[in-house]
């Protein structure tokens, strides 16, 4: 196959219509070797490598040696392409596989990762994103060092940078390891590695070029593979074709089941608790903690922070980069915000109809009230149990599985809601190539920041400005291979669930970066030693804080949780930004031009490379 030019631009509708339809066909090709007795393993298998080969196959055909497509695909990806890969670099493991895993055992407060990541794309459309692409640079360092000044700013940004993303990336590779152990019948922690393996096949070689065009193929698989079950089970449990109507129905059914159960007042013993280990019971419903006289404030503090590390988040800024205009930028983040919105829309369905077919009795898939000798004999408690998911406890022992004796990871939810539903394995398997195909295209986008801001906002900008464009390149695929080994190392240890470490991701972004990049677009008088103060000290307090109260075991101030401790950091870097910028010298003239010049929509960029 010839290597990706031009013309692949012009025909991008057809290339990936072409590639839908395969996937599709090799779904159905799957479907009829499962009605064959092709063992189920294999399936498993299958779908992976089938997956991952494509996305390899893909980042191969995009290497480049230019640096303007490494780092930003040549500024040519169309908006709704671009929209696609950005919704892919945003719809993570934590969204595919962890959300509805969050909403099942914890019911609506995490409802607030939705509103809060979606309300975010509002933040990115209309403060940073078009802005970030008119000023013209390749990474969100390079805007704070150009905009402030000095080489302190830049390095406070790749600081912070290299932080946020480092920690997001440990949740993506969690997500590949728990997809991999699964399908393909291996430990965790080996399955990290495998993923890790896919994850650098598809950024090392072309840089953003080949991850744009791996994270639009990426998305259509897990788009697929999100909706398919969630249709089936809605048809299949007789709620209808519509499952995002159909939920609301669910939902009252469940919190009558919830009350049968004894959900909230059947709590497991200390012994249970202790057998389980960090496994979850399912012990509150979908509408537990209104008895909370924070719960609206934590709700709503949440909410906060996921907006604005969304806005904060440099991997997802980059993805505005790649566009041919400011106007396409814009109608970029519309398209984003319309991919992304068909999975979210979509989680609460799903948590409501996967509980359902464990609790409602006259469902031939429940378990809970059954025997725990049945239960256990299932395959997929089974399979789960064998690697660490999901373990049952007779605590009672009376022999009958009760709700809180029932624990498992809410990270596997999704992923096992298929087998828990009862649906064709072939479905298990497609979740599972979605599930990767998630997590490899967020931790390609993440990788690829913390690589290019290294590499070129470090190496380049303060330590080797004469080093050339091969150098360059060759520098940041090298730190893509230490910075992926860190990562599945990192994640291979277990320290947090995914949507945790997700969420400390989102706070340390917001913390140090938000207000430098918004003031630095909306207001003129802020300078070097404001953005620098702002940098350091909101990060420095979120950060003390977060230790405070997640490894210290200090109280939480307000119901500000570890979830939460941007709502630290965030106030401490605005009052510090704007203190030290109005008792400091305010910028030249020309800096404050520039701040002008990137806020009108037409014209060509201000940085020009």
């Amino acid at each position: 196959m010839m290597r990706l030019e031009g013309g692949f631009i012009q025909n991008l509708g057809r290339v990936y219509g072409i590639y839908t339809l395969g996937f599709l066909g090799f779904v159905a090709l799957m479907a009829i070797l499962e009605v064959a007795g092709v063992p189920n393993t294999f399936i498993g298998w299958m779908f992976v490598a089938f997956t991952v080969v494509i996305y390899a196959l893909i980042g191969v055909l995009s290497r480049t040696m230019d640096s303007n497509q490494y780092y930003v695909a040549g500024r040519e990806v169309p908006a709704v392409f671009n929209g696609m890969a950005t919704a892919a670099d945003w719809m993570s493991g934590a969204s595919f596989i962890a959300m509805a895993g969050g909403v099942y055992l914890k019911g609506y407060p995490y409802m607030a990762f939705l509103v809060g990541w979606t309300g975010g794309y509002v933040l990115v459309a209309s403060l940073i994103a078009p802005y970030l692409r008119k000023f013209g640079c390749y990474t969100v360092p390079d805007f704070i060092g150009t905009r402030y000044g000095g080489n302190l700013a830049r390095g406070c940004a790749v600081v912070i940078l290299v932080v946020a993303s480092f920690t997001y990336v440990t949740a993506q590779i969690t997500g590949t390891g728990i997809v991999a152990s699964r399908a393909l019948a291996i430990p965790f922690e080996l399955g990290v590695w495998a993923g890790l393996a896919g994850i650098l096949f598809c950024s090392m070689l072309g840089g953003m070029r080949a991850v744009t065009w791996t994270q639009v193929a990426q998305y259509i698989v897990l788009i697929i593979a999100y909706v398919v079950p969630v249709f089936w089970m809605s048809n299949k449990l007789g709620y209808g074709l519509i499952p995002h109507i159909a939920q609301f129905d669910a939902v009252q059914r469940v919190q009558e089941l919830e009350a049968f159960h004894g959900v909230k007042s059947l709590l497991p013993t200390a012994e249970a608790q202790a057998a389980a280990g960090k496994l979850s019971a399912l012990k509150v419903g979908i509408n537990d903690a209104s008895n909370d006289p924070l719960a609206r404030w934590k709700f709503f503090t949440l909410v906060l922070c996921m907006m604005a590390g969304t806005a904060s988040l440099p991997h997802v800024l980059m993805r505005y980069f790649t566009t041919a205009s400011v106007r396409a930028a814009r109608q970029s983040v519309g398209w984003s915000l319309l991919f992304i919105c068909l999975l979210y829309l979509t989680a609460p369905a799903l948590a409501t109809f996967t509980k359902l077919s464990l609790l409602d009795p006259t469902v031939a898939t429940s378990i809970i009230g059954k025997s725990v000798s049945e239960v256990g004999n299932l395959e997929w408690i089974q399979r789960w149990g064998e690697v660490g998911m999901l373990k049952m406890v007779d605590s009672s022992g009376d022999g009958i599985l009760q709700v809180n004796e029932f624990f498992m990871k809410g990270d596997i939810v999704v992923l096992a809601t298929p087998e828990m539903a009862g649906l064709p394995y072939v479905i298990s398997g497609l979740v599972a190539a979605g599930g990767l195909a998630a997590a490899m295209s967020t931790a390609d986008g993440l990788l690829l920041a913390i690589a290019n801001a290294l590499s070129h906002d470090l190496y380049y900008k303060i330590f080797d400005p004469k080093a050339d464009t091969k150098t360059r390149l060759l520098v940041a695929r090298a730190l893509l291979l230490v910075i992926g080994a860190a990562g599945a190392f990192v994640a291979s240890l277990g320290w947090t669930s995914i949507l945790g470490a997700v969420a400390w991701a989102f706070c340390f972004a917001n913390s140090g970066l938000f207000f430098p990049l918004v003031l630095g677009v909306w207001w003129k008088r802020a300078n070097r030693a404001g953005a620098i103060a702002g940098m350091i000290g909101g990060f420095g307090s979120g950060a003390a804080y977060l230790y405070y109260v997640q490894f210290a075991g200090g109280t939480p101030v307000l119901g500000l949780d570890g979830l939460r401790f941007g709502m630290i950091g965030m106030p401490v870097s605005l009052i510090l930004m704007v203190v030290f910028s109005l008792l400091t010298e305010e910028p030249d003239e020309e800096t404050q031009r520039m701040v002008d010049e990137i806020r009108v929509p037409g014209g060509s960029t201000v940085v020009n490379r």
